[in-house]
Formats: C-alpha cells, sequence, structure tokens
C-alpha cells in the first residue's frame, strides 16, 4: 500500500513538472508572436506572415490571391481599376505597415459611415475604396476576386480581437492646418525630391514605388485623400519615405495644397455624399481646384485652416 501512494505521488509531481514546463512554452510562444496569443515579449500584437500559411489548408489559396489583389490591384484586375494604383499605394507592405495598417481592419465593420449616410460592411468599404481612391468599378460582392482580398484582410487581421483598441494604426489627419501656400508647396514638392518618386509631372514612377498623385492615373476627388486635412495628414505620417514626421505642419499644409491643386478625375457623386448634413468644408472640388489654380480660393471657408505662424 505504502509502495502504491509513493508511486502515485511520484506520477502526480511529474505530472505537475510536464503541465508547469508546456505552460511555460506556451507563454514563451506568446511573448515571441509564436501562438496563439499573437503578441512579442513587450506585448504589441504580431499578425501572421504570409510565410507561415498552410500549404494543406484550403483557405491559403484565396489568402494568397487576396495578397496579390492588394499588391496589385491595377494588374491582376484592370477591368475594376481606372488608374495605375493599388490597395498597396497608399496601404503600404501589403497593409502590414504602420502607414494605413490594415492590420485588424475586420474588427472595424460592420460601422455606421456618414460619408454614405449607411452602415458599412468590410466589403463596402473595400468597393467604397474601388470606386473613389481607384477611380474605377465596384468588386461583386460574390465574385473570386472580393471573397480573396477578404480572406487576406481577416487573415492578417488574425488575433485581434472586436473592440480592441489597434494603437498601431495611425490616424493620417491633421486636426489644424495652416493656411497653405500653393506656390511654396510645389517649390517643396522637388526640394524635398517627391518628383523622385513621384515624377515631375506626378504621374509616378511604379504603382507601388511612387503612385500617381494626380491627373488620370491618380485617385479622384471623391477619395479621402482629396480632403485636405487627410492629404496634410498623411504627409506628415509617412513622406518622404525614410524620413517620416520630419515635415512641419506648414510644409505638409503646402505640399498638400499644391498637390490638390492639380487636374484630377472627378468624383460624380459628390451632391449624394452626407445625406444628413456634417459635410467635412476641406473637400476640394474641380470647382475649389479652379479657384485655388487662379488664386481666388479663401482657405478659410475650411473650418480646420488657421492662420500661418510666419
Amino acid at each position: 500500500m505504502f509502495k502504491k501512494r509513493r508511486f502515485l505521488f511520484a506520477f502526480f509531481v511529474v505530472l505537475l513538472f510536464v503541465v508547469g514546463c508546456t505552460a511555460n512554452d506556451n507563454t514563451n510562444n506568446n511573448a515571441n508572436g509564436d501562438g496563439n496569443g499573437n503578441e512579442n515579449a513587450t506585448g504589441e500584437h504580431v499578425p501572421p506572415k504570409m510565410e507561415d500559411l498552410d500549404p494543406d489548408d484550403p483557405m491559403t489559396e484565396a489568402i494568397q490571391y487576396g495578397e496579390e489583389i492588394f499588391n496589385e490591384t491595377n494588374t491582376v484586375m484592370p477591368d475594376y481599376v481606372g488608374n495605375e494604383l493599388s490597395c498597396q499605394s497608399c496601404h503600404a507592405d501589403g497593409g502590414y505597415s504602420d502607414s494605413s495598417s490594415m492590420v485588424g481592419v475586420t474588427t472595424a465593420y460592420p460601422q455606421y459611415r456618414p460619408r454614405e449616410g449607411i452602415t458599412f460592411t468590410l466589403e463596402d468599404r473595400v468597393n467604397g475604396c474601388m470606386v473613389r481612391s481607384m477611380n474605377g468599378k465596384m468588386i461583386p460582392n460574390d465574385s473570386s476576386e472580393m471573397r480573396a482580398l477578404i480572406s487576406y484582410l481577416t487573415y492578417i487581421s488574425e488575433g485581434v480581437e472586436v473592440g480592441q483598441e489597434r494603437p498601431w494604426v495611425v490616424v493620417n489627419s491633421m486636426d489644424e492646418v495652416p493656411e497653405p501656400d500653393v506656390v511654396n508647396g510645389e517649390e517643396l514638392y522637388e526640394s524635398k525630391n517627391c518628383l523622385t518618386c513621384h515624377g515631375d509631372d506626378g504621374q509616378g514612377t511604379g504603382t507601388n514605388t511612387g503612385p500617381a498623385l494626380w491627373g488620370e492615373n491618380s485617385f479622384n476627388d471623391g477619395a479621402g485623400m482629396g480632403r485636405l486635412t487627410k492629404m496634410a495628414g498623411y504627409l506628415q505620417n509617412n513622406m518622404p519615405i525614410g524620413a517620416e514626421y520630419e515635415l512641419s505642419d506648414q510644409e505638409a499644409a503646402d505640399i498638400a495644397a499644391f498637390l490638390l491643386s492639380q487636374d484630377r478625375p472627378v468624383w460624380e457623386g459628390h451632391d449624394d455624399d452626407f445625406p444628413h448634413g456634417n459635410r467635412p468644408t476641406d473637400i476640394i472640388t474641380k470647382d475649389r481646384r479652379e479657384q485655388i489654380q487662379k488664386g481666388e480660393f479663401d482657405w478659410y471657408e475650411i473650418d480646420n485652416v488657421v492662420p500661418r505662424k510666419d
């Protein structure tokens, strides 16, 4: 009887040791971003990598196709894209970058959209980009392309819970925009070497290396980037590559005003946007572009514009 008790006690000790080691292993894996916790040692979220996809998983093919569409939208879906942009033109590194990160985006939808005045699904949001930023056509919700894009965005969002804060998402907006100087913006476009990537005519040098900033191959004026506060904020947070956050508020405002003063495709649905009111005052439409080009636009029509400091 004594031997039996001693055996059971020894077995119990071994069991505790094994369980303890397993728990430690899981903790370490999660801390390194390799386990189900999707966090590294500092508690930062680590999205799954494409190279970690299981080749035997039937979802893998759709996820990989979605990545291809995301990175080369204008090439993979030329019938749906009306310019020379891709999703990655704004959302760098396949949406993984802090530059307009798409990691966790699936947890943000459905959401109410004041611009459209309805609740949007993620598919709706994708198509909003297709007709505005891509100046193209909507993708059918039941198409293989839409299924692939949603599969990809869902995959890179693994580990993010609904309602969870996403501190890695940078808000590309400037609350107070110094009164812009378009002439100085044009000079800065050259002196800050914007033209190296985007061309001296703004037509770009590559969809993902230097997308078109104006002209027929750029976004239309119904896109979010067609707003002064959004453009200025995006420039300050993301440009120039390798020297982000080095543009002053005034420099970002001047360059943004110069870019938005250039001709681009027109969004025909402006009158239908913001059907319930509260239309932002910083949308640069065709009429405003023409006024800016003539030097006749009053920047103080935009609520967010404040006096220059110099």
